[in-house]
């Protein structure tokens, strides 16, 4: 059969994105740029991350469970996945090894590929140890804008170690991640769950820092600037708000 250049070219986009997506999904990535959330696509036992650990939540969070699951209409608690997977990284210092991704599916009686499938999705799951300030540099375009390089330049320079890696003392883990949605207040980065924006160099190495000695570094914008407001102050809004009736014909 004669098979026409459009046909063939075709095939060869099809077979070629096939295999991308093959290499995209099949390795296990460590080290190096990866960063925590890329580093288990497949399982590889290591001695903090056995499959037969025991691993179950503490009293107290336990509590914290039945409340999160509560919030849910009856046989629909498998929507609680995300929370109680996010309570249980806390409890274990910030990653989520297998055993713990095991107990949230006995918690809310789900097949354990099921929550394995939602912890290897979403990026806030890691699923290596972090250290204990989890270092997150948005690159994305409106930040690479206002000059990211510079933020993970410092960030490099600060800390002695590159991207998806974490220092010696196991104190900082530094991943480069995709945006955080604090565009207008580039550049900026996540440290745990707090944000740090409009960076200058001298605001990287302040923070880092701080959180070396034990501070706690003020979060938010660093040229004090509300929430998301423009740098050159309000542009609408800038009067009170008319009254009830205002405009409204006398006759109506």
């Amino acid at each position: 059969a004669v098979v026409s250049t459009q046909s063939r070219s075709r095939l060869v986009r099809s077979t070629v994105g096939q295999a991308a997506r093959c290499i995209r999904t099949s390795g296990v990535v460590q080290g190096g740029g990866a960063g925590p959330h890329n580093a288990l696509l497949t399982h590889l036992e290591e001695q903090e991350n056995r499959a037969d650990m025991e691993w179950e939540f503490t009293e107290e969070n336990k509590e914290r469970c039945k409340g999160i699951i509560a919030q849910y209409p009856d046989g629909h608690q498998q929507a609680a996945a995300i929370p109680l997977l996010d309570l249980a990284q806390r409890q274990h210092g910030g990653w989520l090894p297998l055993a713990a991704m095991n107990h949230v599916a006995h918690v809310l009686d789900m097949a354990p590929m099921r929550i394995y499938e939602v912890a290897t999705f979403y990026t806030m799951f890691n699923r290596n140890p972090v250290g204990k300030y989890h270092v997150q540099i948005c690159t994305t375009t409106p930040c690479m804008l206002r000059d990211s390089d510079m933020v993970v330049k410092a960030c490099k320079e600060n800390l002695g170690i590159g991207m998806g890696e974490t220092t010696p003392d196991k104190m900082f883990t530094m991943c480069e991640v995709e945006c955080l949605g604090a565009c207008v207040n580039a550049p900026m980065m996540q440290i745990n769950d707090a944000y740090y924006e409009d960076l200058s160099e001298k605001d990287v190495h302040e923070i880092l820092n701080d959180l070396r000695e034990g501070r706690t570094p003020r979060p938010g914008s660093r040229i004090d600037r509300f929430a998301s407001e423009p740098i050159t102050g309000l542009t609408s809004l800038t009067s009170p708000p008319t009254g009830p009736g205002y405009g409204v014909r006398d006759d109506l």
